[in-house]
């Protein structure tokens, strides 16, 4: 009885070998479509958010032209607003000039004004000149304004048409002098000492977290160590806080004095000492912030007059004065 031949291991061996070189295939071909889909989905992802640059770009550009178009509207009717001042003070000075010519018409058959006229003229000079002087040197609006006052009575008793563009020029330096308000430098200075008043106010220190939410060992030794930033700007001890405190009343009193002298650079330097004494003496919270911001602006006031008017009336005068026979 003859036993049966086994198959040659060589076809199984080679039938696996074709099993896995098509499992091969296949995974590489799941793989490159796998592959390029990712990429067509990245690509696309990348389409999209470059689309929607493009728009916010073009949102961006429309909101420029938008405020562009707004700020243009803005200037246009802030001209138009100083064109219609500078017509109704045109006719102000008309309609004025209309009643002081109306006024000296009714005047001219007084023909004993002459030797009066001239001395009144002489006074008036005088008084502009003081006046003027006054502003310069002492900065007195309350005694400009009466001299002012005083000078428009003088130029009153005058019914020379001939004067007539005099009269409008004094009552329109007058007008100036009355507009200005306070003294800039007063407020200054006023400002300033409410400012000097409202520091001791500042905390010296920083409100740390409540007890119950520091941990153990912080609650524990609260009341033995005193810890600190080894960084920190500001004075703690007694001697240094007493010293920064003279300091900064220096300086305050320094721009105080530079103040009274309508001296400009002094007045703001002082005031940046000032401020980096403020650092020294106080920690960094909202109020110390708020009084800072106050300092800065404390620093932009003007502490000089600015009248460009003054003296107008003067000059007029003199010239009309030597023009005359």
């Amino acid at each position: 009885m003859s036993t049966p031949v086994p198959p040659p291991a060589t076809r199984r061996r080679g039938g696996s070998a074709l099993a896995w070189l098509l499992a091969l295939l296949v995974l590489a071909a799941g793989g490159w479509f796998g592959w390029h889909g990712w990429q067509a989905r990245t690509q696309h992802a990348r389409d999209v958010e470059a689309q929607a640059d493009q728009r916010l770009g073009a949102l961006e550009q429309r909101i420029d032209a938008l405020h562009a178009d707004q700020r243009a509207q803005a200037q246009r009717l802030q001209q138009a607003t100083a064109t219609n001042r500078v017509l109704r003070d045109e006719l102000l000075g008309i309609g004025q000039r209309a009643a002081l010519l109306e006024d000296s018409v009714s005047a001219l058959a007084d023909p004993a004004h002459s030797g009066a006229q001239a001395l009144r003229l002489d006074e008036l000079e005088l008084v502009l000149g003081l006046v003027q002087q006054r502003l310069q040197l002492a900065g007195d609006l309350d005694g400009a304004r009466r001299g002012y006052a005083l000078a428009a009575n003088l130029l009153d008793g005058i019914h020379d048409p001939a004067w007539l563009s005099l009269r409008q020029t004094l009552a329109q330096e007058r007008s100036a002098v009355d507009a200005l308000g306070a003294d800039p430098r007063a407020v200054a200075a006023g400002r300033l000492q409410a400012f000097a008043a409202a520091l001791p106010a500042l905390p010296i220190t920083v409100a740390t977290r409540d007890d119950a939410t520091l941990p153990w060992w912080q609650r524990a030794f609260a009341r033995v160590i005193d810890v600190r930033h080894a960084d920190t700007a500001v004075a703690i001890e007694p001697g240094d806080r007493a010293a920064g405190l003279a300091a900064l009343q220096l300086e305050l009193t320094l721009a105080q004095a530079a103040a009274e002298r309508r001296d400009r650079d002094g007045y703001r330097n002082a005031l940046a000492r000032a401020d980096g004494w403020t650092t020294r003496l106080w920690p960094d919270t909202p109020q110390l912030r708020e009084r800072r911001a106050g300092l800065r602006e404390l620093r932009e006031l003007p502490l000089a007059i600015d009248l460009p008017t003054l003296g107008t009336t003067l000059q007029q005068l003199r010239a009309m004065r030597a023009a005359s026979p």
